[in-house]
């Protein structure tokens, strides 16, 4: 359903609503151009977020934020990211502790990239996940709208046993699309970028293998430096590339990814 937003966080984002499936929930668009997805981190749609979602309307593209959990705007305390991370809604639509099935929430994510592209044009739609929705980009390639998918910090599902940390996290058959997407019939190939820290076991070493494993020159993976001693002194327990963990200064590694990142979002639409 549509949440409560806190606007004092939100400035320069237009605050709409979008429905499909009987589910509707609150979406946040800033720019103009070829819309880009950002499926926010836990605990939602925080100030970093917004900002990141600023970034990729700088370059020229929509940027298109789906509250899909917590309010939006509202900045990340511990006790509001525990109480949405134990929120009914993660087990119901993301299926956390699933290996082999596409998560559900995907359905609704792929509904709104349609009409995104419907209303904003450009070749196709991009798409960026943070943490729990850091593989929902895969599950948006079986739509050939998604021409620009980055998996942040992918963490679902869950890394649990051998299994769990090496499964992306969809079905047998969507795995099958997108793979075929990804290799390309001539030289078309769809290219999925993922960002991770190299001690974050989160979103372990061993995902990152199957995707290579998976899809061979067609993902690009981006390890961070954060085992102890590391030159840029980023801590073990890093995560979020992107947001709580970025340093916007020239040559340090969270920024280079920032840059790859929206480097790989103009290449996909607006080249």
């Amino acid at each position: 359903m549509a949440r409560t937003v806190a606007t004092d966080a939100l400035s320069g984002y237009e605050i709409t609503e979008f429905a499909h499936g009987g589910t509707t929930r609150t979406v946040l668009r800033a720019g103009s151009g070829p819309a880009v997805i950002v499926m926010p981190e836990m605990p939602g749609v925080t100030p970093r977020v917004a900002d990141f979602g600023r970034r990729v309307s700088a370059i020229g593209c929509t940027a298109v934020l789906p509250s899909l959990f917590g309010t939006p705007g509202r900045r990340a305390r511990p006790g509001y990211i525990m109480r949405t991370l134990a929120g009914g809604c993660i087990s119901r639509e993301f299926t956390a502790f699933l290996r082999r099935r596409t998560s559900p929430v995907t359905d609704w994510l792929r509904a709104l990239a349609a009409f995104e592209h419907g209303r904003c044009g450009g070749p196709g739609v991009g798409a960026v996940g943070m943490c729990f929705t850091g593989g929902f980009a895969l599950g948006m390639m079986v739509d050939e709208r998604m021409l620009a998918p980055v998996l942040s910090q992918p963490s679902l599902p869950l890394p649990i046993g051998a299994r769990g940390r090496q499964s992306v996290g969809l079905s047998n058959r969507d795995l099958e699309i997108v793979r075929d997407r990804v290799r390309g019939r001539d030289s078309d190939g769809v290219c999925v970028l993922g960002l991770r820290f190299s001690e974050d076991g989160m979103a372990p070493a061993e995902r990152f293998a199957r995707l290579t494993e998976e899809f061979g020159d067609g993902f690009i993976g981006v390890e961070i430096d954060s085992s102890p001693g590391n030159p840029h002194r980023i801590s073990k327990r890093a995560h979020s590339v992107l947001t709580d963990e970025l340093v916007d200064e020239p040559g340090h590694p969270t920024r280079d990814a920032l840059d790859a990142v929206l480097e790989h979002l103009r290449r996909g639409l607006l080249s």
